[in-house]
């Protein structure tokens, strides 16, 4: 069960990738597409990354003593000099700030995993390799600072591989242990909370219809259906057991790895609500289907990758079919005069069948032990 700490050390995550969402908000209603969604993609890496090793470390070796509790809220500041940087990392393309906060996050973990290399027992070896890993991929960071603008964000894109690929040599080297059922709980409180970030999109869409009467009923239909959508996207996160999914895929790795368009589309969403709030009161660079898509590309790619590693691998063949299709069918919704309300009915079609084809006897037995 996920400790007070851990709800805590979520709540400055809650700040990040409010302000990440704003960002891409903004960078997508200005028109600057393909720079918003480079941006906001490093930048939400670097918040999913040290969110997820720290996930992943506590299900293993949390101690819950003073200095365990100490270094996590080394780390949580340094998500919020992470967050200080978004808008920097945005609008000039400077990440100095954001790789600050995250060196900051990624050298208390080293510090966390040569504490638990004391007495790991089999998963030594691969304590070390995450504290020598991580520590020498921190020192990559601070000297790509020295390099050109143009240059650090192509290298960017080596740094992050290099942060993969530690825990796959690390876990090679002797598995640490895990506990599904709080991994995956971990997951699914991190989805809730951007999920959150969809119905405070709801909310300001009921905000902006109070102060622009000619637009009133657009807008109250988007909040409504925004609401509609959301709650569809929780029904179909939180539909299959995860914790047995998680054991399904070929490396618990994988999970964990895509996890990433999960949450970054969720975060997505929120932004793509507010882009389609502008256009509607006038104040969108992008023309209405343009807007459209910058929320159905974020459906359709939380409930494909939703479907991959959770809900595929046990499934009949029917639930398996039109959850995929209700995906695809997301993205064209765009083309027709009212997607988000189509984007709601195909939705809502798909919770239909999830209903209609609940999970096994076995499953709901699995679920009752927990």
């Amino acid at each position: 069960m996920a400790s007070s700490l851990e709800l805590f050390f979520d709540l400055v995550f809650v700040v990040a990738v409010s302000i990440s969402a704003v960002e891409l908000h903004h960078a997508l209603t200005d028109g600057l597409v393909v720079s918003g969604v480079l941006s906001y993609a490093a930048v939400f890496f670097s918040i999913w990354w040290a969110w997820m090793n720290f996930t992943w470390f506590a299900t293993a070796f949390d101690t819950d003593d003073w200095l365990y509790r100490v270094l996590t809220i080394v780390q949580m500041s340094g998500v919020l000099v992470l967050a200080a940087g978004v808008h920097s990392a945005f609008t000039e393309s400077d990440f100095r700030i954001v790789t600050a906060g995250y060196v900051v996050m990624r050298l208390a973990m080293v510090a966390q995993w040569l504490r638990a290399s004391r007495g790991a027992g089999p998963a030594r070896p691969a304590t070390l390799v995450y504290a020598v890993g991580i520590a020498c991929v921190q020192v990559l960071w601070v000297a790509a600072l020295l390099l050109p603008g143009e240059i650090f964000r192509t290298v960017i894109v080596a740094l992050f591989l290099a942060e993969l690929a530690v825990p796959v040599v690390a876990e090679s080297r002797g598995a640490t242990p895990r506990n599904a059922h709080h991994i995956t709980e971990r997951y699914g409180l991190f989805t809730l909370i951007l999920l959150g970030e969809s119905l405070l999109a709801s909310a300001n869409a009921i905000i902006h219809a109070v102060q622009d009467a000619e637009a009133l009923a657009p807008l109250v239909g988007i909040a409504v259906l925004t609401l509609a959508v959301t709650a569809a996207l929780w029904w179909i996160y939180f539909w299959p057991p995860h914790h047995l999914a998680i054991d399904l895929v070929r490396s618990p790795l994988i999970y964990g790895y895509g996890h990433f368009f999960i949450f970054a589309a969720a975060g997505a969403f929120s932004a793509g609500i507010e882009v389609e709030i502008d256009v509607l009161t006038g104040h969108s660079a992008l023309s209405s289907p343009a807007a459209s898509f910058t929320y159905t590309v974020p459906i359709a790619v939380f409930i494909g990758v939703v479907w991959v590693l959770a809900i595929r691998p046990r499934a009949t063949r029917v639930v398996n079919v039109v959850v995929a299709a209700g995906a695809l069918l997301v993205l064209v919704d765009p083309v027709i005069p009212v997607p988000v309300a189509l984007t709601a009915v195909v939705l809502s079609g798909v919770v239909a069948v999830l209903v209609a084809y609940g999970p096994t006897d076995r499953e709901q037995e699995s679920l009752v032990e927990v």
